[in-house]
C-alpha cells in the first residue's frame, strides 16, 4: 500500500503532527525513526553513554546518531570516506571508516581510553566480531538488520564473560512513536532527505536505492504532489 495514491488506515494510526517540515520530510521518520528509538529502547541507552553506530549513513544508522543526541547519549558512527562529512553533520560525535585501514583502531582512537557502552548495528556480517567485542564489560548490543549478512560469527566466551546482552529489535511501540513526534515537533530532530521521486518514476527511485550512492531517505509521492528535492 506504499507504493498508492490512495490508502486506508485506522484512525488509531493516524497522528497530527505540529511541524514545518514538508510531507516528503515527514516520511522519512515513521520507519527509520521510529526502528532506531525502538533500538535505543531496548537497549536501555541512558544520557551520557557511549552508543557506537554502523550503516550510519543510512535512514536508521543517521536516525539512531539523531536520536541519540535527543536523549543526551554520545553517537560514534561507522561509514565510508565518501559519506563521513555527511555523518559528522548528523552529530556523530566521532567516524571511523570502514574502507580506510583499521576501523576498530580508529574507533579506539577516537574514544581515548573511554568505553563503548551500547552497540547499535544495522549492518551485522563481518563487523559483528569486532562490534562485540568493542563493548564494555555489561554492555549492549542492539541489532535491527544485517545488510552485510544475517549469517555471523559469536565467540559466546565473549558473551558471557563480559556479561554482555544481546537485544533483536524491529518497528517499535506506540510509546516510542509519541516520542518520536515529541522530538520532531521540538525541533531535535531534522529531516535526512537525500531525493524524492514521483510514482511514475518508482523503477528509477528502485535502481537508485539498490546502487546505494544516497545518504539518508529517498522519498516516493504522487506525481500530483511530487516536490523535486534533487
Amino acid at each position: 500500500g506504499g507504493y498508492a495514491e490512495y490508502c486506508v488506515l485506522p484512525a488509531a494510526n493516524a497522528h497530527l503532527v505540529d511541524s514545518s517540515m514538508s510531507d516528503a520530510e515527514l516520511a522519512t521518520f515513521c520507519c527509520a525513526y521510529l526502528t532506531g528509538e525502538h533500538m535505543l529502547d531496548r537497549a536501555r541507552v541512558a544520557a551520557g553513554e557511549r552508543v557506537l553506530i554502523s550503516g550510519a549513513a543510512g535512514g536508521v544508522g543517521g536516525g539512531l546518531i539523531q536520536l541519540c543526541r535527543a536523549r543526551g547519549a554520545i553517537p560514534y558512527a561507522i561509514t565510508s570516506q565518501d559519506k563521513a562529512d555527511a555523518v559528522k553533520a548528523l552529530g556523530a560525535e566521532g567516524v571511523a571508516l570502514r574502507d580506510q585501514g583499521d576501523w576498530v583502531a580508529q574507533v579506539n582512537e577516537m574514544l581515548n581510553g573511554k568505553a563503548i557502552d551500547v552497540v547499535a548495528d544495522v549492518v551485522a556480517g563481518p563487523l559483528f566480531k569486532d562490534l562485540i567485542n568493542l563493548l564494555r564489560p555489561e554492555g549492549r548490543y542492539t541489532t535491527a538488520g544485517a545488510f552485510a549478512g544475517p549469517v555471523v560469527e559469536l565467540d559466546l566466551r565473549t558473551v558471557y564473560l563480559k556479561h554482555l546482552e544481546i537485544h533483536g529489535s524491529s518497528q517499535g511501540t506506540r510509546q516510542a512513536f509519541a516520542r518520536l513526534l515529541g522530538y520532531i515537533e521540538s525541533g531535535k530532530l531534522t529531516a535526512n532527505l537525500f531525493a524524492t521521486y514521483p510514482l511514475s518514476e518508482f523503477h528509477q527511485a528502485q535502481t537508485d536505492f539498490m546502487a546505494k550512492g544516497y545518504i539518508g531517505k529517498l522519498v516516493v509521492m504522487p506525481d500530483r504532489f511530487y516536490q523535486p528535492t534533487r
